[in-house]
């Protein structure tokens, strides 16, 4: 059983740290991102990306999909990321609210039919965001420099090891021959960003500096708790 994802992720990430190791960090006014030279070349493989790939693929699948089910689609796989809110909730000495979480689960997956309708939520279970990434700002450990990962976007040094405990807390990547599934979650993700396109590029004089003090505003704001999932539909987008 191979852990496709997981050798993608581990693959992007060394050759990220070996060649933004390989050289000195660029002089910068902004200490926080001492590979910024590294960050826009990576960046500007992604957006070339989700220009010609993502982005096209996402309208269509929004053309083609009936709202509910694509609002089924994302209720699935929130419900699969709540395997790690829930152990990351608890691994965070949140007890009360990984009991919380872990409901969740439980109500989705059976009375939400696989998590394909939020029960949980209309009876008062919330949705939290809680990943290794989180877990190990409450541990003390500080974010690190600023990184974009390719495929991953924004991202920081601590930030690695919560992609990565993601995609381990992750039942599906267990999972023999689910490699779509994986594909249709990363579409429905981008076509639910696709309403804010027009306003990210109207708010854009430098892509690169307006994604970067997002990511880092919102890391700040939240005390270090940032979830490694940086671009929410309802905030800001990619593209």
């Amino acid at each position: 059983m191979k852990l496709n994802n997981i050798n993608i992720l581990f693959a992007a990430t060394t050759l990220t740290l070996l060649n933004a190791c390989a050289s000195a960090p660029t002089p910068t006014a902004d200490l926080r991102d001492p590979y910024e030279n590294w960050n826009r070349k990576v960046q500007w493989f992604n957006d070339g990306l989700d220009d010609y790939l993502m982005r096209p693929v996402a309208q269509s699948y929004q053309w083609v999909m009936p709202d509910f089910a694509d609002q089924g689609v994302s209720n699935f796989f929130s419900n699969i990321d709540d395997v790690g809110v829930t152990v990351n909730s608890a691994l965070q000495g949140k007890f009360a609210q990984a009991g919380s979480d872990g409901a969740r689960l439980v109500v989705n997956t059976t009375a939400g039919l696989g998590g394909l309708f939020d029960v949980a939520t209309l009876i008062d279970l919330p949705k939290h965001k809680e990943n290794f990434d989180t877990t190990l700002a409450e541990w003390g450990v500080d974010t690190g420099p600023y990184l974009v990962l390719p495929l991953f976007g924004p991202s920081s040094v601590r930030g690695i090891a919560g992609v990565g405990g993601k995609m381990v807390t992750n039942p599906l990547q267990y999972v023999s021959g689910v490699g779509m599934i994986g594909v249709l979650g990363a579409v429905d993700k981008r076509a639910d960003m696709l309403a804010m396109d027009k306003v990210v590029n109207e708010a854009a004089t430098d892509r690169y500096e307006f994604f970067k003090n997002m990511y880092l505003s919102r890391d700040s704001s939240a005390g270090g708790n940032q979830v490694n999932d940086p671009l929410k539909p309802n905030e800001i987008d990619t593209k």
